[in-house]
């Protein structure tokens, strides 16, 4: 099959921003895998659980793809954007073996569950307090989802509490330039000016000071890994730490506000949890299958091959559709559905082999959290209101959640 005679993906419209799915449901019925000119000037969208997965395991997809996406929204030559390309092309993310392994291995120890287990008293106090704290109408995406994962990434890394609000704008920016299937050059540029307020706040600020009062704090365990000779370069250090900032927020702000939505939206979902809030842990699993705060990933054919039948050139865009893997019936059964206590909801949206989530264990200790003390001392908890879409296409996600407690 030639390009010319690959099936077309419909256009990302108003429709597909409010909700994916049905677009997704008709794009795996249509085929495993469709062109779409709508990505990045061009890209192969794999719609099926199957063929997800198994592109998130293969070696011969690159992470390595920042270099065509970035400078396709530049408009005066790649001289205005190497810093930003330099620093986004060397974050762990972004690259493949041996370099991922490489930072992967210096950085995994701190998300183990033992590790992790040291902040659950603290977080489960912190979330507590936020919880009882919430009282008439508001906002859960400004009193929750926002500013704790913003706090628990901060602790982690040990940045100062109160940059806290400066950092969910950083994120914000460089969220709307990833996300954007046809980047903007404003956005690029905003993207890359908070990029470099991050990266600068790092370099003059808290890495200096943290050289000289090392402790058992990301940050601590990065500089201790460049004096090992782990890491390569300056800017290595710089990429490592702005991804992990941005990473540890992003995530965990939108399935908050997805799931508890999703939750409120289904109100036998919402009392079968109130009633049994042991189910949080399967009901965060489940709340990420159904509504993923990741929709896709990207990964670049590092030479000709053929996927799902279709010969694809080497350099090629290959877009894994996680929402809509996630909603397979050939994977799942009833997958429109929302059941919290579903046996095994098997949720590709941490990803899928070399390249999964390395925070995916705290976003998930995070949000259980907030589940259970929402269910336990707020049951009454209700929508209030419409919900605003973030608009993001990629990082599926809420700006605005209005609720009141009965």
């Amino acid at each position: 099959m030639t390009l010319a005679e690959a099936v077309t993906a419909p256009s990302i419209d108003e429709a597909f921003l409010h909700n994916p799915y049905p677009a997704y449901q008709a794009w795996r019925e249509e085929g495993a895998m469709l062109w779409s000119d709508e990505f990045f000037g061009g890209a192969w969208l794999l719609t099926r659980h199957a063929d997800v997965e198994a592109a998130l395991r293969d070696p011969a997809l690159s992470a390595q793809r920042t270099g065509g996406w970035v400078m396709a929204a530049a408009q005066q030559g790649r001289a205005e954007l190497r810093p930003f390309q330099s620093l986004f092309a060397r974050a762990m993310l972004f690259l493949d073996a041996p370099d991922h392994g490489r930072l992967r291995q210096i950085l995994m120890p701190a998300f183990r569950p033992d590790a992790l287990a040291q902040m659950q008293a603290w977080m489960d106090v912190t979330v507590a307090e936020r919880v009882l704290a919430l009282d008439g109408p508001f906002d859960f995406m400004a009193q929750i989802a926002r500013p704790l994962p913003a706090r628990v990434i901060g602790r982690l890394m040990n940045v100062d509490p109160a940059l806290d609000a400066t950092f969910m704008r950083w994120c914000d920016d460089i969220a709307v330039f990833i996300g954007a299937a046809q980047p903007e050059h404003a956005q690029l540029l905003r993207a890359q000016r908070s990029l470099l307020e991050m990266t600068a706040y790092f370099e003059r600020e808290l890495l200096p000071w943290r050289r000289q009062h090392l402790g058992d704090d990301l940050v601590s365990r990065l500089l201790q890994a460049e004096a090992q000779g782990q890491i390569e370069s300056s800017l290595e250090l710089l990429a490592q730490c702005a991804m992990l900032l941005f990473a540890g927020y992003e995530t965990t702000r939108n399935l908050l506000g997805n799931g508890l939505h999703a939750l409120l939206s289904h109100p036998g979902q919402w009392r079968l949890l109130c009633q049994q809030p042991e189910l949080a842990g399967n009901a965060v699993r489940e709340l990420l299958r159904f509504d993923s705060p990741v929709q896709w990933t990207g990964r670049r054919a590092t030479r000709a091959m053929t996927l799902c039948g279709q010969a694809v050139q080497r350099g090629d865009l290959i877009l894994p559709l996680i929402g809509s893997a996630n909603r397979d019936s050939a994977r799942h059964s009833n997958p429109d559905a929302l059941q919290i206590d579903r046996a095994n909801p098997g949720a590709l949206s941490f990803g899928s082999g070399a390249h999964i989530c390395i925070g995916a264990a705290l976003t998930q200790m995070e949000t259980q959290a907030v589940l259970r003390a929402l269910a336990v001392h707020k049951p009454g908890l209700q929508l209030d209101g419409v919900p605003l879409r973030n608009r993001n296409p990629l990082y599926r996600g809420l700006a605005a959640l209005p609720l009141r407690v009965a």
